[in-house]
């Protein structure tokens, strides 16, 4: 398969690997509503956000969107687009060395999204789908990439999507009326998509003339170009008239003793007066109950760029909005994604999340079929990200005054998210616990690697004990020390006397106690006869 090269790609093939995984920290003063809701908004670089997140979430996602810069060359506003930000100016010098300065912006671009792309992939189930929006700045190059990254065959559909209703006049040679969307599945094979909802005017093409009891139908031709062997015989209507076979150059569809099974069935249409070339009957009750997704989208059905700017000044109102972001994307727009790529139970993720679209289009469609649908947002910015995102979540979540007019108020939407941050890294240059992690941070990491949910309540390193979930009790014995402090001295190692001074797990529990320490110096034969899972840090923790 032809592959992608430029200048830095050597420097970043293998960087996702390299990336520390950092510790993530939640603001509840920045968080808004259900705390359980399990949805989050995580503000830093997107790239460490996901090596952070990988761990707990990791093979759990179905459905990614991203909506990254476009790479348009425009400097001019506050969201860069010309991969010129001081982060990713600092990150490419750092990554891809002195190489860095001969860069052009498309290198630039193609070295900021190659990582991120991979650890993406790492996040999707086996079912899992990924839609990338993007326009001409780097299609081509985009295609190329996710071909690379993806698997040429995962490569699911181009959608087109009419961003604008009506033409820019002051274009020199093309109004730029489209965007694309680059769908890729993680796996062809498992790949499942849903169908959209019926529309009503296509419920309406659906009559009933006839007053068949099986209820409103629409017929199709009953003959085709393709030869067929026993396509061509003659038949009798209802009205005596005899047709000689079907049209020249055509056949029937079917069979004369398949013919004469439907019309038994009433399932062809002769015509009021019984005297036309029949046409088959197709009942509504009968076809799928909802339309395959085509790959043009437009904007009536899915929204423009124009209704995506209303939203967002509707639900949060700042001076600099129209600098901010040029080109939001409509909350319709990224609710038809949802709906096809996964269920009412699933996770979504969006590490560009930029206004917050995403999380407002799954917010709206919970409510709207009482899904449990839950999201990770991840935004880079130090300022849109609490001002912007998280604020415009905040309103639609706990509702608002629409355009702050107190007179016309926005019921909310409910659910809830936290705001989180990214703290420091878990594992040294040596792959030891650094220094710098502390009892309650490690204690929040492991339960939630190990279980898949926040820890019940904060630990402060006063009983080894972190709580319950399901079949399972976490232990975590740790306790920073010195240099040449012996572990067991610190109560890092498992022994017979710390296994036997371990708290008792809840009244009736009957799973296993999983231990995590240092070392282990109890016999494998009694860990197995008590129930034990010991796990050694910092060997078996997620992450490492």
């Amino acid at each position: 398969m032809p592959t992608l090269n430029w200048i830095g790609k050597d420097a970043v093939e293998h960087h996702h690997a390299e990336v520390p995984y950092r510790l993530v920290h939640c603001d509840g003063d920045l968080s808004a509503g259900d705390p359980d809701a399990g949805n989050l908004l995580v503000q830093g670089d997107n790239l460490e956000a996901l090596k952070a997140l990988l761990p707990y979430y990791g093979g759990q996602v179905k459905c990614i969107y991203i909506d990254p810069p476009y790479n348009t060359g425009n400097e001019g506003w506050v969201y860069n687009d010309n991969v010129a930000s001081p982060e990713i100016k600092a990150w490419l010098g750092k990554v891809v060395g002195k190489e860095a300065d001969d860069l052009s912006r498309h290198d630039k671009w193609l070295c900021m999204m190659y990582p991120r792309l991979r650890l993406l992939r790492e996040f999707l189930r086996t079912d899992g789908v990924i839609f990338v929006s993007m326009d001409d700045s780097e299609g081509g190059t985009a295609r190329m990439l996710l071909d690379e990254i993806f698997g040429r065959r995962n490569h699911l559909a181009t959608v087109i999507w009419q961003k604008v209703f009506s033409p820019k006049n002051s274009a020199r040679f093309f109004s730029d009326d489209h965007e694309y969307i680059f769908v890729y599945a993680k796996s062809l094979e498992k790949c499942e998509l849903r169908l959209l909802e019926r529309g009503s005017d296509q419920d309406a093409r659906y009559k009933n003339p006839d007053n068949d009891p099986r209820g409103p139908w629409t017929s199709g031709d009953l003959s085709a170009r393709n030869y067929y062997g026993e396509g061509t015989y003659p038949i009798q209507t209802p009205s005596g008239r005899v047709i000689s076979g079907p049209p020249t150059g055509m056949y029937w569809r079917v069979s004369k003793a398949k013919f004469d099974e439907l019309d038994a069935d009433s399932r062809l249409w002769w015509g009021e007066r019984g005297d036309n070339v029949p046409r088959l009957k197709r009942f509504l009750s009968e076809v799928k109950q909802g339309v395959v997704p085509q790959t043009l989208w437009f904007h009536k059905d899915v929204g423009n760029t124009q209704e995506a700017k209303k939203e967002l000044l509707e639900a949060v109102s700042f001076a600099d909005s129209q600098s901010v972001f040029i080109t939001p994307k409509p909350t319709r727009l990224v609710k038809r994604i949802v709906q096809i790529a996964s269920g009412p139970n699933d996770l979504i993720l969006d590490s560009f999340a930029g206004s917050g679209t995403t999380g407002q289009a799954i917010l709206d469609l919970n409510r709207q079929d009482a899904g449990n649908r839950r999201f990770i947002l991840v935004e880079m910015d130090k300022k849109i990200a609490p001002e912007i995102t998280a604020e415009r979540l905040r309103r639609v979540i706990c509702g608002y005054d629409k355009g702050g007019d107190a007179e016309n108020p926005v019921e909310g939407l409910g659910g809830g998210f936290r705001y989180c941050r990214l703290g420091v890294p878990l594992f040294n240059e040596f792959g030891d616990i650094d220094s710098a992690v502390n009892f309650p941070d490690l204690a929040a990491h492991i339960f939630f690697a190990e279980t898949g949910v926040p820890i019940p309540s904060k630990a402060d390193g006063g009983s080894p004990y972190l709580g319950k979930h399901g079949e399972k009790v976490v232990y975590l014995l740790f306790a920073p020390g010195q240099e040449g402090t012996p572990r067991e001295s610190m109560g890092n190692v498992l022994t017979p006397d710390a296994l036997a001074n371990l708290p008792a797990p809840p009244d009736g529990f009957e799973g296993s106690r999983v231990v995590y320490a240092e070392g282990c110096t109890v016999a494998p034969d009694r860990l197995k006869s008590e129930g034990v899972v010991f796990k050694q840090i910092p060997y078996q923790v997620e992450g490492v």
